[in-house]
């Protein structure tokens, strides 16, 4: 497993999701319809709306998880904060960086990630 790395503008980063007062806050319909939209128009069994802090990502919103959530080494969205791209792992048993993640090897079981930054500093 490959831990992403810290983007350039971490400092600004956090400092922004701090000043948004998201963290660790109850659901909220407005994510939740996002995320299950998101579920229904892309077919997939689980969805979120995941915010990185220093040492975590925390799920806003969650459908097909138990979990709200993990450790920040070893998130996808950790990799997916480094670009304003759009960032796909079509097979994550199959790339580098994810083919022995805890969350590939074992539940939720992840193959296919697709995720976003869309909000920064």
């Amino acid at each position: 497993m490959i831990p992403a790395p810290i983007p350039d503008n971490e400092p600004e980063r956090i400092s922004s999701l701090r000043r948004m007062l998201l963290m660790a806050t109850p659901d909220e319909e407005i994510f939740d319809r996002i995320v299950r939209m998101a579920k229904r128009v892309f077919n997939v069994p689980v969805a979120l709306i995941t915010l990185i802090d220093t040492n975590r990502q925390w799920f806003k919103s969650c459908i097909g998880l138990a979990e709200r959530q993990t450790s920040r080494d070893v998130s996808f969205c950790g990799h997916a904060i480094m670009s304003d791209d759009l960032f796909i792992v079509p097979d994550a048993t199959k790339d580098a960086r994810f083919s022995d993640n805890p969350l590939v090897v074992g539940e939720p079981h992840v193959i296919f990630y697709a995720g976003r930054l869309t909000c920064s500093p």
